[in-house]
């Protein structure tokens, strides 16, 4: 892979680089489904990887694995089990999130009934619905860009 495998949470505050990406998966456990406040938790195993800004804050959220976030905005960025050294990182949490296809789906036993109904949902195109957007139109974003910034001022949450 040649693009840089970067990422960060949407604040600016933690960013990562990893040297090289495994098998990316959607995870249906309940514990994913909180942490992201979703359906379900995409990650993909990540080696090499190295915190360029700031480290997540972790949760331990069983007797197994803690789970790293941005403690200013809250974004998830990893899944840790103990004693594997592989750091499961958060696919949207990517510069490039398209380097990080899901190949597989795991704890099924826990997926949502309608979860495989969302391709069918019908989709709003533009011009469906002129004040949504102007609304989106208007929209300025305050997140961190997707690349590396050698300097970036965080807004704190409040």
């Amino acid at each position: 892979m040649t693009a840089p495998l970067s990422g960060g949470c949407q604040c600016g505050s933690v960013r990562f680089r990893a040297e090289r990406l495994g098998r990316g998966s959607i995870c249906h456990c309940r514990m994913c489904q909180k942490q992201f406040g979703s359906f379900y938790g995409p990650f993909v195993s990540a080696y090499g990887v190295a915190w360029t800004r700031g480290e997540p804050k972790r949760f331990r959220s069983s007797n197994k694995a803690s789970r790293g976030f941005c403690s200013n905005c809250g974004t998830p960025l990893t899944y840790e089990e103990d004693g594997s050294g592989i750091v499961e990182l958060a696919m949207g949490a990517f510069d490039d999130p398209t380097l990080a296809a899901p190949v597989m789906q795991v704890n099924p036993n826990d997926k949502l009934p309608f979860v495989d109904g969302l391709p069918g949902l019908r989709t709003r195109a533009p011009g469906d619905e002129p004040q949504r957007d102007a609304f989106l139109a208007s929209v300025v974003s305050y997140q961190h860009p997707d690349h590396d910034t050698d300097n970036w001022v965080v807004r704190e949450a409040g």
